[in-house]
C-alpha cells in the first residue's frame, strides 16, 4: 500500500510524515469497518499489488512495488477505468482511503483550509456567522429563522430527574442490566426519537437503546476527520458491497438528524397519492398529512433561509436556475440561532440545529423515558406465544438483547411493544437476525443515488462555509412526464471529504484540492425506483452473520442520473462557471453549454463515476402484501404483533425530496395510531 499511496499523493501538500506512517493511519481508519469488510479491502489491495493486478493494467509480470514510477502511474490510471468491476472497486476504495486520510492530517488541513473552524476565528466571508440585521437593527430582509433563546433545556441537563438517572452511557455500566418496560425503542434518529417522545408523553414507560454514543456539543470541535469517524456508521466508510455507492448514515444519539444538512421538505403530494394507491397506506393523503407536517415543523422550529443569508455555493443554485428560468426555491431549515459555520455534517457546536438529540430525546426524558447509549441491540426474542387477535389484548412479551460496545456487559429489556428504528440498514439486519425476516424485509432499498458536478469560478465560493444546504432546484423532479426525476442541491465540502470525492489522484487531484476555495459543487439526487416492479437493492445477512448491502442502478434510473449531469453543468455555466467537471476518473473538462450535452451519454456504472447517498430508505416498506413489504400500513411487522418499525426503512418508495421531515412525520402519525390501539400494559 505504501507504494500506491506514494504515487497517489504525488503533488499533494506535504504532511511531514512518512508514507509508512500514513499507511499506519489508513490501517487504523479501517478498524471502523466490520471484519468482513476489512478483509474485502485487504483482498482488493493484494489483488492490485500482485503480478495479476499489474497484468490487468499493462504488460509485465512484476508486482506493483517492483515497477518503475512511470509504470506505477500507468497502472493506477488503468485501474481507475478498468473494464473489470472488481479492479475498479478495489482501486477506488484504496484511492478514497489514502486521499481522505492524507488530507485529514492536521498539517495538510492547515494548508488546504488555513482559516479553521468558525468558532475559533471571526467570520471571513459574508455568508458566515449569525444572520445579520439591516442598518436600522431590524432582521434581515425576509428572515424567518428563529432566534436563539437565552436558555433551553438540552439533553445534558436531563441526566438526572429527582434523583433518577435518565441517561446511561453504556460504557459506564459496571454490571448487566435486566428490566421491564412498556416499550423499547431501538434508535434515536428521526423516526425513533419522535416515536419515543410521543409514547413517553402518552404515559408509557419507555426505554431507548442507541447503538451510537451521546456527544455533548462541546465535542463538536470542527475536527472533520475525527468527527466523521465518530458520528457516522462504519466510521463514514460504509459502502455497498461493490463500493459503488458510499453511504452516509449517522451513528450517535440523534442518528442522522445530528449530522444532516437541516433542510426540511414535505413529502410531495403525488408521492403520498402513489402510496395510497400502490402500498395501501391509510390516513396519509396530502390533506391528512398537512397538520402532521405542521406539528413537526413547529417542534424543530423550521424557518425559511433569508435571501441574503445563502452561501456562495447555494447562490449558484438560486442565480443559475433563475437565469435559466428553472423552478428553484430557498429552503426551510431546522435551526435556532444558526451561526452559518458550515460544520452541520460533523455536529452543531452551537446546538442551533434542532436535531432529535436537542428536541425529541430530551422531550422523552422529561416525560420519564430512559436512554442507554453505546448499546448495540443484537436480537429480539419472542418470549410468549401470540394467541390474541391483532387488535385485542396485550401483545406477546418480547425480550430485547443488547450489548455494550467493547465489553461483555449486557442490557436486556422485556416489553410487549418494541419499536425498531435502526435505519434502513440496521432495521432489516436486526429483524433477520431475530428470525423476523422474510417477505419484503431487506428488499426495495432506495438511495436517492447522488453524484456531483464541480464548477470552477473566478470568485470565491469556499464550499465548506455557510449554511450547507439552503436551496433546491426541482425543475426536473417529474422528468419527462413521469413522477420520477432528479433535483439539484449543494453539499458542504470540507477538506478530508473533498479529497475523497474529487476525482483522480497525483498532480491532477492535488491541483483540484488547491483550487478548493474557487470550486462550486452541485449534487444531483435521483428519485430511484422508476421501474417499480422489482427491487434494485437489498440489505441482507448471510449465515455467518455478515451484512451485505447490494444496489445497482436500473436502466431508467441510470438515465436520470446521466440527465442530472447535463442539468448541473448547464446550471453552473448559467451562474458564471469558467469550466465544469464530473467525478469520472478520466473525464475531460467541459468548457461550454454545448459540450455539456455529451454528459448524458457518459457511463454511470459502479466505480466509473462515484455515487453517494445520505438518504438510505426502503427495506421494510409499508404495504398490504407480506411477500413484498415489511410492515403493515400501521407500521407493524407483518405477522409479529407488537413489533413496530419507525424509520426510513418504512418508506414505500423513494421520495424525490430529502427525507427527514417525512420520516419524522410518519413516525409521529403511526405512533399516535399505536397509542390509540394499545393501552399501557405495565403499571
Amino acid at each position: 500500500m505504501a507504494a500506491m499511496a506514494s504515487v497517489m499523493l504525488e503533488g499533494a501538500p506535504p504532511s511531514g510524515e512518512s508514507v509508512d506512517a500514513l499507511v499506519v493511519r489508513c490501517v487504523q481508519r479501517l478498524t471502523s469497518l466490520p471484519l468482513h469488510r476489512r478483509a474485502r479491502f485487504v483482498q482488493g489491495l493484494d489483488l492490485l499489488a500482485s503480478r495479476a493486478g499489474v497484468m490487468v493494467a499493462m504488460s509485465g509480470v512484476r508486482p506493483f512495488v517492483a515497477l518503475s514510477r512511470p509504470a506505477q502511474q500507468r497502472c493506477l490510471e488503468a485501474w481507475a477505468d478498468s473494464s473489470l468491476p472488481l479492479v475498479r472497486a478495489s482501486f477506488q476504495s484504496i484511492r478514497r482511503l489514502v486521499l481522505s486520510v492524507h488530507y485529514a492530517h492536521p498539517g495538510v488541513m492547515r494548508i488546504v483550509d488555513p482559516s479553521g473552524p468558525l468558532h475559533a476565528r471571526t467570520a471571513q466571508v459574508p455568508w458566515e456567522g449569525p444572520i445579520p440585521s439591516t442598518s436600522d437593527g431590524a432582521p434581515s430582509a425576509v428572515a424567518t429563522l428563529p432566534v436563539a433563546e437565552p436558555s433551553r433545556l438540552a439533553i445534558h441537563d436531563l441526566v438526572a430527574d429527582s434523583g433518577v438517572e435518565r441517561m446511561v452511557v453504556g460504557s459506564t455500566l459496571t454490571q448487566d442490566v435486566h428490566r421491564r418496560a412498556d416499550v423499547v425503542v431501538i434508535g434515536t434518529g428521526a423516526g425513533g426519537a419522535v416515536a419515543a417522545a410521543r409514547l413517553a408523553a402518552a404515559g408509557y414507560e419507555v426505554v431507548m437503546l442507541e447503538s451510537g454514543d451521546w456527544h455533548p456539543p462541546t465535542s463538536f470541535d470542527g475536527d472533520e476527520p475525527a468527527l466523521m469517524e465518530r458520528l457516522y456508521a462504519d466510521g463514514a466508510l460504509r459502502t455497498t458491497d461493490d463500493a459503488g455507492v458510499a453511504l452516509l448514515q449517522g451513528h450517535a444519539v440523534g442518528g442522522s438528524s445530528l449530522v444532516n444538512w437541516m433542510i426540511m421538505l414535505r413529502t410531495p403530494s403525488y408521492v403520498l397519492d402513489e402510496w395510497g394507491r400502490d402500498a395501501g397506506t391509510v390516513g396519509m393523503t396530502p390533506h391528512d398529512m398537512a397538520p402532521v407536517f405542521e406539528r413537526i415543523e413547529r417542534e424543530v422550529r423550521a424557518g425559511l433561509v433569508p435571501e441574503d443569508a445563502h452561501s456562495a455555493n447555494n447562490r449558484i443554485v438560486l442565480d443559475g436556475a433563475r437565469a435559466l428560468g428553472w423552478r428553484v426555491s430557498a429552503g426551510r431549515i431546522n435551526a435556532v440561532g444558526c451561526h452559518r459555520c458550515g460544520m452541520c455534517g460533523v455536529g452543531c457546536r452551537y446546538e442551533a440545529k434542532q436535531s432529535t438529540a436537542v428536541v425529541h430525546v430530551p422531550a422523552a426524558l422529561r416525560d420519564g423515558a430512559m436512554l442507554y447509549s453505546g448499546v448495540g441491540v443484537e436480537r429480539i426474542e419472542q418470549r410468549e406465544r401470540d394467541q390474541g387477535s391483532p387488535r385485542a389484548g396485550i401483545p406477546p412479551l418480547k425480550r430485547v438483547h443488547a450489548r455494550v460496545h467493547g465489553t461483555n456487559r449486557t442490557v436486556t429489556i422485556d416489553a410487549p411493544l418494541v419499536v425498531v428504528a435502526a435505519g434502513a440498514v440496521g432495521t432489516p439486519v436486526l429483524l433477520q437476525r431475530s428470525g423476523f425476516g422474510g417477505g419484503g424485509v431487506g428488499d426495495w432499498l432506495r438511495l436517492h443515488p447522488t453524484t456531483a458536478v464541480i464548477g470552477v469560478y473566478e470568485r470565491p465560493i469556499v464550499p465548506g462555509t455557510g449554511i450547507p444546504l439552503s436551496t433546491m432546484c426541482d425543475e426536473f423532479i417529474q422528468w419527462q412526464g413521469s413522477d420520477y426525476g432528479f433535483w439539484i442541491e449543494t453539499p458542504p465540502m470540507l477538506p478530508s471529504f473533498a479529497a475523497a470525492v474529487l476525482p483522480g489522484h497525483g498532480p491532477s487531484h492535488a491541483a483540484r484540492m488547491q483550487m478548493l476555495p474557487q470550486l462550486g459543487v452541485l449534487i444531483g439526487l435521483t428519485r430511484d425506483g422508476a421501474e417499480t416492479t422489482h427491487s434494485s437493492g437489498r440489505v441482507g445477512v448471510d449465515r455467518q452473520g455478515r451484512v451485505s448491502i447490494r444496489y445497482r442502478l436500473t436502466g431508467s434510473d441510470a438515465r436520470r442520473v446521466q440527465a442530472s449531469l447535463t442539468a448541473m453543468a448547464r446550471l453552473h455555466f448559467a451562474a458564471g462557471a469558467q469550466e465544469v467537471g464530473t467525478l469520472h476518473a478520466h473525464a475531460p473538462t467541459i468548457r461550454s453549454v454545448e459540450e455539456a450535452a455529451q454528459l448524458s451519454t457518459w457511463s454511470v456504472a459502479p466505480n466509473r463515476m462515484p455515487l453517494f447517498s445520505a438518504h438510505v430508505n426502503g427495506t421494510c416498506r409499508i404495504g398490504t402484501d407480506p411477500a413484498t413489504s415489511g410492515a403493515t400500513p400501521d407500521g407493524e411487522r407483518h405477522g409479529v404483533r407488537g413489533l413496530y418499525i419507525s424509520d426510513g426503512s418504512l418508506l414505500p418508495t423513494a421520495l424525490g425530496v430529502n427525507p427527514q421531515e417525512t420520516i419524522m412525520s410518519i413516525a409521529s402519525l403511526l405512533t399516535d395510531r399505536l397509542v390509540s390501539q394499545h393501552r399501557r400494559v405495565t403499571q
